[in-house]
């Protein structure tokens, strides 16, 4: 779920009616303030592993690292922060540009083809994601995806999403 689908869906939850956009701007401002103590003091936030190591080495290969997330900008940049991984995403798409999976990946590929001065296209881009949805956005979108079965869903079911790839871990081998 993107971020303005947890505010809204939170929001209606507590007071039961439908938000208002500046009374979703207003918990949205109060939600960044508060985020970056809630991760900071988090103990469950976790990398999983081999993803700093393989993300040096795609770096070091010199290719472009993107980020697609249903968190809204800020957000991300907070929570990746914590695990010194900002410096490998220098463009991507979030929940502030799309609330739709497929609209954020299609922003994060639009910027991915800009930065590298129109040299890529869609095809030239994979997409490593740990859900069936991430599956879909990334075809959507006519990228080939990675599925990694870190999150709640194994190797078989992202397969069965119709990954192109799907490995447990990307600390056991990475197929690109």
């Amino acid at each position: 779920m993107p971020d303005s689908d947890v505010a809204s869906t939170a929001f209606a939850s507590v007071v039961r009616r439908k938000p208002k956009p500046a009374e979703i701007e207003k918990l949205t401002d109060l939600y960044l303030e508060n985020l970056p103590a809630a991760v900071a003091e988090s103990e469950h936030y976790r990398l999983a592993p081999g993803v700093t190591p393989l993300l040096e080495r795609l770096s070091e290969a010199g290719l472009l690292l993107g980020l697609t997330t249903g968190n809204i900008e800020p957000a991300a940049r907070i929570k990746l922060d914590r695990g010194d991984l900002n410096r490998f995403f220098t463009f991507g798409g979030f929940g502030s540009d799309s609330n739709l999976r497929s609209g954020l990946t299609r922003k994060a590929l639009e910027r991915g083809i800009e930065q590298s001065g129109g040299r890529l296209s869609a095809g030239d881009f994979v997409s490593i994601g740990d859900t069936p949805r991430d599956v879909e956005a990334g075809h959507a979108t006519g990228i080939r995806v990675i599925g990694v079965a870190t999150g709640h869903f194994p190797v078989g079911e992202l397969r069965r999403a119709g990954a192109d790839w799907a490995i447990e871990t990307v600390e056991h081998g990475f197929p690109v």
